[in-house]
């Protein structure tokens, strides 16, 4: 066995175990609330709390959960968001007066294993019994500077590219905190989801590259849009 043989069998086996260490840490649903914000009252559905059980997970989100506007926020390519807890240490570091518990970015889904570097736009996840396939990366608005009571947080947010991940609802089924994460079907296109955001805020993107994301079936309907007409343009 030469060298890159070797390379080649550890890789697969790093990446065995990665996807097998992938995991829900908690479930978190919350309802819009009305916030003031520089004198103005804001609806937003930011505000989650962790909570346990078998919780649904439908077309649209998971029972107990909804967002606010519906022109920007969820529908049937943001159903669920998810975000992986190991960015949470980076975060307490830049904010350390604020208490950031499971849910603090408005995730559903706070998981572990799931990185945004490494899963690719199409791929299909079993959680709990239902079946997700990624979309996109959130895009960060001024909401999230009403969480965090700064709103150079959302430049931040997007500067740090730990923005997590939106899934679409493939199969209904019921998550909790504990479900293993399972990689049933990997996009033949492999377009990584940081390789996604890449192309998203590229002001003049390789044609090729944007090619390449409108194969990827499970693109979120709103970047297919924006990629055919930057080719048309």
């Amino acid at each position: 066995m030469n060298d890159d043989d070797s390379r080649l069998r550890l890789v697969k086996r790093c990446q065995t175990e990665r996807e097998a260490m992938m995991r829900v840490i908690s479930v978190n649903v919350g309802l819009p609330v009305n916030v003031t914000w520089q004198n103005e009252i804001v609806s937003t559905g930011i505000f989650k709390d962790p909570v346990s059980g078998l919780i649904p997970i439908r077309r649209l989100n998971l029972d107990g959960d909804a967002q606010a506007d519906l022109t920007v926020h969820g529908g049937p390519d943001k159903a669920v968001y998810a975000y992986p807890v190991e960015h949470y240490s980076f975060w307490k570091y830049e904010h350390p007066n604020h208490e950031l518990k499971w849910g603090a970015f408005g995730e559903n889904l706070s998981t572990e294993g799931l990185l945004e570097n490494e899963v690719c736009v199409g791929d299909e996840y079993r959680i709990g019994t239902a079946r997700l396939g990624i979309t996109q990366p959130r895009m960060p608005c001024y909401k999230l500077g009403i969480r965090f009571g700064d709103m150079r947080m959302v430049r931040r947010f997007l500067i740090s590219q730990r923005l997590g991940i939106y899934f679409a609802v493939l199969e209904e089924g019921e998550v909790q905190a504990g479900d293993a994460i399972e990689l049933v079907r990997r996009d033949p296109v492999g377009l990584k989801l940081s390789e996604l955001l890449t192309l998203i805020l590229d002001r003049d993107p390789d044609p090729n590259q944007l090619h390449r994301a409108l194969d990827v079936a499970g693109l979120a309907a709103v970047w297919r849009t924006e990629f055919e007409a930057r080719l048309v343009g």
